[in-house]
Order: structure tokens, then sequence, then C-alpha cells
């Protein structure tokens, strides 16, 4: 069972995301919002996440209630989504907004520190859990994007408070790491973040989640850009998930064969080649093609950043390495990516947008790499946990 429900969380949770994630901006142009308030939605509330992920986890590994803070956490969730249809003002958009991210930022931090808990000596094999999160998400996006097509966004907000409830009650069967009372490392969040390796791949993290709002957030406006209707804009949701399937399939093979800094670079450098491939593509069509390389891009960061996450994490601080590498992709790099995207949206338009942001990630990932050649050789620290 230590496969199964990590598994079903991971399905539950992404077929949630798939139903209202895609669709955010256009509930926000649909209420009148200016770019500038779109910009400010989808980049401040990351902000929150970037601060509040950490807490949580943090209280989570020394208070050793990690079940209690995630259920809280996905019901928080539940009538969040349920507001949401109900707002039609800009501050209690924002405020409903914030609240949900001050809550809720943690979950995919704790499912993915219990998953490496429960996956014991099989910690390679996380691809495949992930991949159930990938199933759901493919199979639920055509069907979010025919509901709101033909029923209206409210059913966005509604599905996806549905899959979150039933999320919460699988939560209650994972299991998680718990801090030993002789860890000194668990007070060593400082220590952590002065480690030069960590804050180079912390800033991979942040120009992942940055991407990651380009090419979530605000896709779909740019393919209404291209003429496309939802129904193609759900398709193309799809495409790029059955992209996902071998890369996380074959996770534990990229993670030995690459090593997980290995393959969090070669995740960027594909991620810079799909944001500049979409600034050039001018039709639906040629954005179908491009999908074919999203599992590449964040699912392997992913896979890559989990186990880099787990194996150098201080020991008794297994979650809480997961949810500052959490923070800085679903917080700061959201955050960054939201904010700018929005005015990038409103000024030079959807394939601007990914052509200013290509070209900054390129710009990243040659500093980090030309920093990384100057370290000394990696030492790796290994977690210490027990599970309860």
């Amino acid at each position: 069972m230590k496969r199964i429900w990590p598994f079903a969380f991971s399905f539950l949770f992404y077929a949630s995301v798939a139903f209202v994630s895609p669709f955010i901006v256009l509930y926000f142009r649909g209420l009148g919002f200016t770019g500038a308030q779109i910009g400010l939605l989808t980049g401040i509330t990351p902000l929150i996440t970037l601060f509040s992920t950490p807490l949580w986890t943090g209280l989570a590994d020394v208070t050793r209630r990690h079940r209690l803070i995630m259920g809280l956490a996905l019901l928080v969730g539940v009538l969040m989504m349920l507001l949401f249809p109900l707002l039609n003002a800009f501050a209690p958009v924002l405020l409903v907004s914030v609240l949900f991210n001050a809550f809720f930022s943690p979950v995919s931090s704790f499912a993915d520190s219990a998953t490496m808990v429960m996956l014991a000596d099989e910690k390679e094999m996380y691809g495949r859990i992930r991949l159930g999160g990938t199933i759901g998400y493919g199979l639920t996006a055509p069907i979010a994007g025919m509901l709101v097509q033909n029923y209206g966004l409210k059913w966005a907000f509604w599905g996806c408070a549905a899959l979150f409830l039933l999320a919460f009650i699988v939560s209650r069967k994972l299991v998680y790491g718990q801090v030993r009372a002789d860890d000194p490392a668990r007070i060593s969040v400082c220590a952590l973040l002065a480690n030069p390796r960590w804050l180079l791949f912390l800033t991979l993290a942040v120009a992942s989640g940055v991407a990651l709002a380009a090419t979530t957030t605000y896709f779909f406006p740019y393919m209404k850009e291209l003429g496309a209707e939802e129904s193609v804009m759900g398709f193309a949701l799809t495409v790029g998930t059955i992209s996902e399937i071998p890369v996380l399939f074959f996770g534990n093979r990229l993670v030995k064969r690459f090593k997980p800094y290995g393959l969090l670079m070669l995740a960027m450098v594909v991620t810079i080649i799909r944001l500049l491939l979409l600034a050039a593509s001018g039709t639906p069509n040629l954005v179908l093609f491009v999908q074919l390389l999203n599992g590449l891009t964040f699912p392997a960061m992913r896979v890559a950043g989990v186990s880099y996450a787990y194996e150098n994490a201080p020991p008794g601080m297994g979650t809480t390495a997961q949810g500052i590498f959490g923070a800085t992709v679903f917080g700061l790099g959201n955050a960054v990516g939201g904010f700018t995207g929005g005015l990038l949206l409103e000024s030079v338009g959807g394939r601007g947008l990914y052509l200013v942001f290509g070209v900054v990630l390129l710009a990243i990932v040659a500093i980090v790499t030309l920093i990384q050649r100057r370290l000394p050789a990696e030492q790796k620290t290994s977690p210490h946990v027990v599970m309860h």
C-alpha cells in the first residue's frame, strides 16, 4: 500500500489543478479586471506561498502534526473554491486568493515528503507516483474544458472543490517523516540556506516557477490570442500531459543517469527551448507540437528537485526541505512570473511574453552554470526519519 495512497492523492490533486488553474486568468478577465489587477492577483498570492509553505512544513516537522495541518489546508481549499464563483469585485477576489494560498500552499510539499518516506528504499520511484498526477490532469483537462465551454467558468471551481474533498479523504492514509529529539539539525534552516549549492538549486527552482507561471497561468490567454477554442485548449493540455508519461515512468532511470542536479539542468534547457518555440508559433496546430516537449520541462524538474531536496536535507528536516523547494517554485517563482506575465500579456501579447521569459531564463541558467563550476566538490547529507 506504500505506493497506492500517494499515487491516488497525486491523481486527485492534479486533477483538481486541471479544473481551475488554466481558467483562472480567463475568470479574472471575465470580471473585467485590468492587466495590472490580473498581474497583482497572480503575482502577490504566490508571495504568500513563499512564506506560508516553509512556515507550515517547519511547524509540522517540529510538532509532528503533518496529517492535521495538511487536512486543514485541503478543507480550506474546498471552502475557497466554493466562494470564488460568488465574487465579482476585485477586493474580495484578492482576499479569497490570499487566504487560499496562505493555507493551501504546503499541500504538494507535504505530499512529496510523505511519498519519499513511504517509498522507503525505493525513493527513485517518485516519478511513477507523480505519474498519478499526470494521469489525473490528462483525464480531467478535456472534461473541464468541455464543462466550462458549455456551462460556464463556475464549473471549474465546483469541480475543483469536489476533487479537493476527495483528496482530503485520501490524505488521511499518508505517512510522514518525524523529527527525532536528538537531531541537532532540526533548527538549521539558516545553515541550509547559507549553503551555496542550495542557493544555486533554489535559483533554478525560482526560474522554473517563472516558467511554470508562463506555461500554465498564461497558456490559455495565449491560445485564445491564436484563435483556439476552449476544447482545443483542453486538448493542448492533454497532449502536454501525455508527453509527461514516459519521463515520469522512467524517472528513476533519468535520476540515476543524470543525477538530480544534472536532470534539473536538462529540464531547464528544454524549458527555454519550449518557451522560445511558443514565441515563434503562430497557430494552435503548431502549439500542439511544442506541447510534446512538456514532459522534459516542469515534470522532469519536479522529479529532480524533490530528489535533490530529499538527498540534501539535514537530518529530521525532510518536510521542511521540501517546503523550501516548493516555496521557491510555487511562491517566489510563480509570483515573479505571475506579476510580470500579466504586464507582458497586456503590453506585448502572449508570444512576446514567452520570448521575454525564454531569454531571461537562458541568462539565469548560464550564470548559475558559471558559478557552479567554481564551487568545490559537493558534500551530501542523508535525512534521518522515522515513520508515523
